[in-house]
């Protein structure tokens, strides 16, 4: 498991990282602004405390209902919003029965969710601190913060690189459990290792780049779904700083 040194040490998170310090231009993204992590079920008392320093005034959760009644958040205690996005129109379980790929899986959550990365765009403008999260905070999470980053000017090779992270920050004992609970279940699978474990740079470049093609940019993209031009100013302003 590949750690940074900057990272939040929150014992019982899921690949919880800030993504400041990445080049945008003349600029970089802030730290202490935006994080990003999978679910908070495993929170000890610990790591709720060690949440609650990170200043938290948002988390919004992109899991579906029974994902969420499944590992509930350990946040009691805390004084911050939770925001509800479900990004999956369809259940986790059935990308696996149905063995799509990555590529496939986020070309559908920009297609059919895009209302709802809107929404999640729009929470992150309204408060800072922020945490993003999934189950894991590798496709809903990193779809949606790869977009945001981007519409806020950070360079195409950052955002794909914060994507890329996520592959190296995911325990190796979860990884083994988790996919051979999926192989006993779906012994046919071909895309079930990648949609459980994995996070490539090339499969976030090309939807960087298929989302540039079809709209102009990632901005564009959230202009085309109703985010307007003062909200990604505003994005831009809270998200970046001169360094």
């Amino acid at each position: 498991m590949v750690t940074d040194s900057t990272d939040p040490v929150v014992s019982g998170a899921v690949n919880l990282r800030d993504v400041g310090g990445l080049p945008a231009g003349a600029a970089v993204t802030r730290h202490g602004v935006l994080f990003r992590s999978g679910n908070l079920a495993q929170l000890d008392e610990r790591g709720t405390a060690a949440l609650g320093g990170l200043g938290l005034r948002r988390i919004i959760d992109l899991r579906a209902d029974d994902e969420v009644a499944h590992a509930p958040s350990r946040i009691d205690g805390l004084d911050v919003f939770t925001q509800r996005v479900p990004l999956f129109l369809g259940s986790v379980e059935s990308f696996f029965a149905d063995d799509i790929s990555l590529e496939e899986m986020y070309r559908r959550l920009v297609d059919d969710s895009s209302a709802g990365v809107v929404e999640v765009v729009r929470g992150i403008v309204t408060d800072q601190p922020v945490l993003v999260h999934c189950t894991v905070g590798k496709d809903r999470t990193g779809v949606t913060v790869a977009l945001t980053l981007a519409a806020a000017g950070v360079e195409p090779d950052a955002v794909v690189a914060d994507y890329a992270r996520t592959e190296g920050l995911l325990p190796e004992w979860r990884n083994r459990r988790i996919v051979g609970f999926l192989r006993s279940m779906h012994p046919q699978a071909v895309h079930l290792e990648d949609l459980a474990t994995k996070s490539p740079a090339p499969v976030m470049r090309a939807l960087l780049d298929d989302v540039t093609a079809r709209f102009g940019s990632p901005a564009e993209y959230l202009r085309a779904h109703g985010l307007g031009d003062d909200e990604i100013a505003e994005l831009r302003r809270v998200l970046l700083r001169e360094p």
